[in-house]
């Protein structure tokens, strides 16, 4: 069995990006920008927004937290991602979410420049990412990409099963692997016989949210076993796999944490500098 270390992934990429960040800069004379609206205060996200603001940092990246109450409108924050749209020095915008009850999601998403949309959550990054066509991508599921890349785990022609049907996960997540040309299942939670299912995986992503909702007799012997999930076990963080039993069935498998999680902010970097460039070079979607 192997770990899928992400962690050391997400440094060799950071360290990538820096240096092609430098050399941008070099022949472009403007840095790359990125602006964070975190709206509220839950402490989850702002862990998360301190992350993605410190390694932006790091590769070089202007990153701009832009913090508002939850009281604040949904009109003034439309607004506001107006403003960042029309800022020449933006070149992604992130709209941390969860987002407070009164504001439609959707709505704000979409309000984001698709072109500055480095999340990959807006209608037209994700009708093109479902025709197949150049796009950003989100940043969980790339992520989880280039980590199967990295180990040279082979897609074309596998089982792959999804346990999961978020928008921001599940359902990007099934469609990069179809055209990576995986054979694509994805499950839920009205899935009747899930374990027949999971069984059935040559690679399993689960995105559900649950403490050991995959046991190892749900798994195929020397399948590789992608967990995306974050919860917290008393004073520790585990994911939606028991990791101890099913790493003796599996042939790869990631920790949580240290996994998926710090490739997200890598992929998510990975898309700013090529929103950046897109716009330095006079390109769009």
């Amino acid at each position: 069995m192997t770990i899928l270390d992400g962690k050391s992934l997400s440094n060799k990429i950071k360290g990538e990006l820096k240096a092609k960040v430098s050399a941008l800069v070099e022949q472009y004379q403007v840095k790359p920008g990125m602006a964070i609206v975190e709206v509220g205060n839950d402490t989850a996200s702002e862990i998360y927004v301190r992350n993605k603001v410190r390694a932006a940092n790091f590769v070089g990246i202007n990153a701009r937290l832009i913090k508002k109450d939850s009281s604040i409108s949904q009109e003034e924050l439309l607004k506001l991602i107006d403003e960042l749209n029309a800022d020449e020095g933006i070149h992604g915008i992130i709209v941390q979410l969860p987002l407070p009850k009164h504001m439609d999601e959707r709505v704000v998403i979409d309000r984001i420049d698709p072109n500055k949309d480095i999340d990959g959550f807006g209608i037209l990054n994700k009708g093109k990412l479902f025709s197949g066509m150049k796009c950003f991508q989100p940043a969980t599921p790339l992520g989880i990409i280039k980590l199967l890349d990295a180990y040279n785990i082979e897609l074309k022609g596998k089982e792959a099963v999804v346990v999961g049907r978020s928008n921001i996960v599940g359902k990007p997540m099934g469609m990069m692997l179809l055209l990576r040309d995986a054979t694509v299942t994805i499950a839920h939670r009205y899935t009747v016989d899930l374990k027949k299912i999971t069984k059935e995986a040559d690679i399993l992503v689960v995105a559900v949210g649950k403490k050991d909702l995959i046991t190892a007799d749900m798994v195929k012997p020397r399948a590789v076993i992608v967990d995306v999930g974050i919860n917290r076990d008393g004073d520790k963080i585990c994911g939606d796999v028991d990791f101890e039993n099913v790493s003796k069935v599996a042939s790869y498998i990631t920790p949580v944490p240290g996994g998926v999680g710090p490739l997200t902010i890598a992929a998510l970097l990975d898309n700013t500098v090529k929103a950046y460039e897109q716009k330095m070079q006079g390109l769009t979607l």
